[in-house]
């Protein structure tokens, strides 16, 4: 029996920091996030012999302990006492350490795709307290759609969508460490999106407002240390975009657009700028 989960990407909307936690090595976050059409694909074939098996073409991501995916698999197992194995081939398309939620939705989709191979009827609540011990974006990534991500990611709250529209995605050759950001965060000195106009903006559908009002508060670190963010955002916002965010810690920037020709014209020029431009619609 094999079973194919498909793994969209995510962009953030927006990301603040609020507070470092004091009773582990989090940050309490408030991230409102939407999933793309760009995504990786997933086959699992079970086993009898009991053990975790992944395979995939890509130099940059491990297929041992250290791929998100094995981690959600393990601790899928552990909780429901499965005794089985299984192979996991992933094929990937969204880029590696790019701030678009890849390894951690991934995850997600080991968490739906087991609960299905293995037929336990586990509803999502279930399944969100497997997916909030894999990492802070695989929650979200369970639920996927549009929501607000609250603690260190693993609190979810539904938001409606935005407006259908194109997203111009452009990632510099250079990958971000989550981990490498986080330690450089002074709270103190972060600026802090307006989460609460924004949700307004998503509520009445208003595609100028979303775009006024998305945000990261860990842009300018990731910016300090890769001026090609900087580059990639002006040049955006030189084609005409009316709304460019930096997604997660980066180095990805997006950009929104209602206008297939203008969101074409910004691919174009973007692909004279970058190796790495997709042209993706809204999933979420």
């Amino acid at each position: 029996m094999t079973i194919i989960e498909k793994a969209p990407a995510k962009i953030n909307l927006s990301l603040d920091v609020l507070r470092k936690r004091k009773n582990d090595e989090y940050h309490d976050v408030e991230m409102i996030m939407t999933t793309i059409d760009l995504a990786d694909r997933l086959e699992f074939i079970s086993l009898e012999e009991d053990k975790i098996e992944i395979s995939l073409e890509s130099r940059y991501v491990p297929n041992d302990e250290r791929n998100l995916a094995y981690k959600a698999a393990k601790v899928f197992k552990n909780r429901f006492n499965i005794k089985k194995g299984v192979h996991i081939k992933i094929d990937k398309n969204i880029p590696v350490s790019a701030g678009l939620g890849g390894g951690s939705t991934d995850a997600a989709a080991v968490i739906r795709g087991l609960n299905r191979l293995w037929e336990l009827d586990m509803q999502l609540q279930e399944l969100g307290n497997v997916a909030a011990q894999c990492g802070s974006d695989t929650s979200f990534s369970l639920y996927g759609n549009t929501a607000m991500a609250k603690g260190y990611g693993e609190i979810i709250e539904r938001l409606p969508p935005p407006p259908p529209c194109w997203v111009v995605l452009a990632k510099p050759d250079i990958g971000v460490s989550t981990r490498t950001i986080f330690e450089r965060v002074n709270v103190e000195e972060l600026s802090h999106p307006n989460n609460k106009a924004l949700i307004e903006a998503l509520n009445n559908q208003d595609f100028q407002g979303i775009c006024h009002y998305i945000g990261n508060s860990l842009e300018p670190i990731t910016c300090k240390l890769h001026p090609e963010v900087i580059q990639i955002k002006e040049t955006m916002k030189q084609l005409g975009s009316p709304g460019v965010l930096m997604s997660g810690t980066g180095p990805t920037v997006y950009s929104l657009v209602q206008q297939h020709q203008k969101a074409k014209q910004i691919y174009n020029g973007m692909r004279g700028f970058c190796n790495e431009v997709y042209l993706v619609r809204l999933l979420g």
